[in-house]
């Protein structure tokens, strides 16, 4: 069984998961005509990714969010080359993409001390331009949080994700009997006697027709993309969002949190992920749970339960099943084993692919 050291809780107050900045290079410098003098370039404006910001705290330094690099020196008698103008950094969350308005990516931020140029500074004046400087590049960009966490918990609005994270790493996210109650990220991570740490984000539930941006949407599905592996929560008795909307049953349940990731982005249901089954206290569990673990097994023979705009293109095939009661703790350690294996699993088969590779490098480099 594995047993957990401490654990770690981080709740995003005011969350805010998409900045929109102006930024310019600085303008080159002039060139020095009458003997030839090189004017300096001008100062380029890049995001350099770091662990101590929030895109709000970027927010609330810089309320114009308007960011311009230093000007280029011109060229003189005294410094015939002019000196480049200092260049400017926005530090910015680690987990950030950054692209400009179109949605044309211009880079990712992974790691701390990632950097991403967004703007370059003019050129300085020279013989070749007429010793006049070059224009900078001016332009908006948008800076798109985008949680990395090992898990993401995947279900539908009171599937009890909330629950199952103060279970497994007794984070404090709110919990309430409605729908709806997530609506800002949670992060639990759990940190293991070998030092190992694990993390999982509880997102804002999903509704049918997220894909299109109903509820939250987008909001959701984008943090989902950037997970290692999914934790599918469902409950074992089934869901119903509204009375005025239909039941689903748990087999329903997951081929409709299979169809909504892959109708935003088929790659999303490529991803490693477990299947938890919840509320397994509540009468007639263990038979509701035989019953799904059938259906599963050969889900192409239970397909007719499924309306056309409910049956994804693939089924997904869980790695494992974890039948929990986050309510009373049963299954809760069963399950965090799971959730580590399944990680050093992954981590193991991409040490595999990694020294594979090498190998096959090494191989036609002797030929």
């Amino acid at each position: 069984m594995v047993q957990l050291s401490r654990i770690v809780f981080r709740k995003y107050g005011n969350f805010i998961d998409n900045l929109r900045l102006y930024v310019r290079g600085g303008s080159g410098g002039m060139g020095l005509q009458r003997l030839g003098g090189k004017g300096g370039d001008g100062g380029d404006v890049w995001v350099v990714a770091t662990k101590k910001m929030t895109l709000k705290m970027i927010k609330d330094k810089y309320p114009l969010k308007h960011f311009v690099a230093g000007v280029g020196a011109n060229s003189s008698v005294r410094a015939l080359k002019g000196e480049k103008g200092n260049s400017r950094e926005i530090l910015a969350p680690v987990g950030v993409s950054v692209t400009f308005d179109d949605g044309k990516i211009i880079g990712h931020l992974n790691a701390e001390g990632d950097r991403v140029m967004v703007a370059k500074g003019g050129r300085g004046g020279s013989m070749s331009s007429g010793f006049e400087p070059s224009r900078s590049q001016a332009t908006q960009i948008r800076l798109d949080l985008k949680l990395i966490a090992d898990f993401g918990l995947v279900g539908f609005p009171n599937a009890g994700k909330s629950s199952l994270l103060t279970a497994m790493s007794n984070a404090t996210p709110e919990i309430a009997s409605y729908a709806f109650t997530t609506l800002r990220p949670h992060i639990g991570k759990l940190i293991y006697k070998d030092h190992k740490h694990i993390s999982v984000a509880d997102l804002p539930g999903l509704i049918e027709g997220a894909y299109l941006n109903k509820g939250m949407g987008h909001k959701f599905l984008k943090h989902v993309e950037r997970t290692k592996q999914l934790l599918f929560v469902v409950d074992v008795c089934g869901f119903q969002l509204a009375t005025k909307t239909p039941f689903r049953s748990a087999f329903e349940t997951i081929q409709l949190l299979t169809r909504e990731l892959e109708l935003y982005k088929e790659e999303l249901v490529l991803k490693p992920a477990l299947l938890v089954v919840n509320k397994m206290d509540l009468p007639g569990a263990e038979d509701k749970l035989m019953e799904l673990k059938e259906q599963l097994q050969n889900p192409e023979d239970f397909s007719d339960m499924l309306s056309d705009d409910m049956l994804p293109k693939n089924f997904i095939t869980f790695s494992q099943v974890v039948p929990v009661s986050a309510s009373t703790g049963s299954g809760i350690d069963h399950l965090k084993s799971c959730v580590r294996e399944s990680l050093d699993e992954d981590a193991e088969k991409a040490a595999e692919a990694t020294h594979e590779e090498r190998l096959q490098t090494l191989r036609h480099q002797a030929q």
